[in-house]
């Protein structure tokens, strides 16, 4: 099967290429630069060259793949305005090449804010709809296609996709610990993340492609619930950093942008997941990935 990886060189995308390639899968990359798509050819891998902006070169990877793997995202930041329009034209646009194939569609969304008080639940449906709302209501758009002959399967991902190498939130966290002086965590460390292992996240995505049905949703969580306190007494132990509590007030001082999602419960469960796929994640867990030196670089200049 010929498969078409957008986010294709990075963090998880990166995994999942490899993953497939094992699996002896034909890949063809997104590549945003001539770095990316000598890195995915080295592997063994095809490179496309473009981006989520270039809505022709997602047709033509759309159109000659048996499958489609959406992994890419702005994370812009300072405009999630901009990311979102991206996410929404970048899923329609794929998605209306589609149409009509029953081909695999997978797109990547998050479990943050999903619902409140409580795991995010592969049944929840996702409140984003519309081009205003978060990642352009992408997720709701992707599925309103399985009723246009698309196999729309998404996959939701904890907010730590961790390992060696990872650049997502524990790394600004770690960075911050280093920065500060402190590990910090806030108010009294009660609020609690799930997690998920790199190699595992890759393993899921193959699974899904091969086994999930239209319309699925599936978690990328190996562990539910991890505390922020937890996570801050073990970065403490890995980078011989005191451990203290951030008043809330002061967390974006002390943390960046990162700590208004350290200050969230982003917790979901991924029981329905394992049951339709066999999934069971065998890596290390956040907590053995820190204290073993996965992030090690972390806050270095």
């Amino acid at each position: 099967m010929n498969v078409f990886v957008t986010g294709a060189t990075g963090w998880i995308g990166s995994a999942t290429v490899d993953e497939l390639l094992r699996a002896g899968y034909k890949v063809v990359g997104l590549a945003r630069s001539d770095a990316s798509a000598a890195l995915l050819e080295a592997k063994g891998a095809a490179a496309l060259r473009g981006d989520l902006d270039d809505l022709d070169s997602l047709r033509r990877g759309a159109a000659g793949a048996e499958a489609v793997i959406h992994l890419a995202n702005k994370h812009d930041w300072a405009n999630p305005a901009e990311s979102d329009r991206a996410e929404r034209a970048a899923v329609e646009t794929l998605a209306e090449t589609l149409a009509g194939t029953d081909r695999p569609f997978i797109v990547a969304n998050g479990i943050s804010g999903l619902v409140e008080g409580r795991m995010v639940l592969e049944t929840d449906p996702s409140p984003a709809v519309g081009a205003d709302s978060d990642r352009g209501g992408a997720e709701n758009l992707a599925l309103d296609y399985v009723n246009r002959g698309v196999r729309t399967i998404i996959t939701r991902f904890a907010p730590s996709v961790h390992g060696t190498g990872d650049w997502g939130f524990i790394h600004f966290l770690i960075s911050a610990a280093r920065k500060q002086g402190v590990s910090g965590y806030i108010g009294d460390g009660s609020n609690v993340w799930s997690a998920v292992h790199q190699s595992d996240a890759a393993r899921l995505i193959r699974l899904g492609l091969e086994k999930a049905p239209a319309g699925s949703r599936l978690h990328a969580i190996a562990e539910e619930a991890i505390t922020t306190r937890v996570i801050a007494e073990a970065i403490g132990r890995a980078f011989d950093i005191p451990v203290a509590s951030i008043a809330e007030e002061d967390a974006d001082g002390h943390f960046g942008f990162v700590g208004s999602f350290f200050n969230l419960s982003m917790t979901g469960s991924s029981e329905r997941t394992r049951e339709l796929l066999g999934w069971r994640p065998t890596g290390p867990t956040l907590i053995e990935d820190i204290m073993a030196g996965a992030y090690k670089e972390a806050g270095q200049q």
